[in-house]
């Protein structure tokens, strides 16, 4: 049985003092993670949290995206190169706020995760339906197409990506779906890269709905859940801790 990976994103929120309390709350309790772990923080904060973690850490250093570009005239954007350079394990891409807010497609995304693969990072890949899209039906047909993109382009290669089923509807609005529902978008995605890869069983699928101290377990405990991808909770050391426990 393959480990369960926990990658919390911090989304926009920290600063130097807050991080700092937080890492060492999540240290201090280190021995109760057994799974596989990542913080997934704000750009400017990479060079202070790998810092904290130091070496040996139970926690790898993850980043919340990545350009789609290699270099050159891209104010503001950061390289799959330089995230390297920090010593980022995972990178978060195609999360559902970027693509309403930013505009981000399906082949953004894909290019992305080619960049960040280029480079040995992890790219977390995002796929979920918002609410309208669930009740027209719609769900199987959204995440396979957002997934098609990055196999499509990626190939052979998508046996080393992490792949998070989002449900939008279920993000930051204390909506989770249930087991049994995260379940069969989870089993369809699985169905999808084993289609596309012989390697797929090793390919973790992540829930990132809302998965709180409370429902984890339940989550945790699905067949083709492997993990989970934790927003708010994993701003709070005691929720992020119950988590791992859970996936331990």
């Amino acid at each position: 049985m393959k480990r369960k990976l926990i990658a919390g994103n911090w989304k926009m929120n920290g600063s130097l003092a807050a991080n700092e309390a937080l890492v060492a709350q999540l240290l201090a309790e280190a021995c109760v993670v057994s799974c596989d772990a990542a913080l997934c923080v704000p750009a400017p904060y990479l060079a202070q949290v790998r810092a904290l973690l130091g070496e040996d850490s139970p926690f790898s250093l993850g980043a919340q995206n990545v350009s789609q570009h290699e270099n050159g005239a891209f104010t503001g954007d950061v390289s799959a190169t330089m995230l390297k350079d920090f010593g980022v394990r995972y990178v978060i891409v195609g999360h559902s706020e970027r693509r309403l807010h930013q505009g981000e497609s399906d082949t953004h995304v894909a290019i992305k995760v080619r960049r960040a693969l280029a480079e040995g990072i992890t790219p977390i890949v995002c796929v979920g339906e918002s609410l309208a899209e669930r009740e027209g039906g719609m769900t199987e047909l959204v995440v396979k197409r957002q997934l098609a993109s990055v196999i499509h382009l990626n190939g052979h290669c998508i046996s080393e990506i992490v792949v998070a089923y989002e449900p939008i509807w279920a993000i930051g609005t204390g909506k989770t779906a249930t087991p049994q529902q995260a379940q069969d978008v989870h089993a369809v995605l699985r169905a999808q890269l084993k289609a596309a890869s012989d390697h797929a069983d090793r390919i973790p699928i992540l829930y990132g709905g809302s998965m709180n101290a409370a429902n984890a377990a339940d989550l945790l405990a699905q067949p083709d859940i492997d993990g989970g991808l934790i927003g708010g909770a994993s701003l709070k050391a005691p929720d992020f801790l119950t988590i791992l426990k859970a996936a331990s």
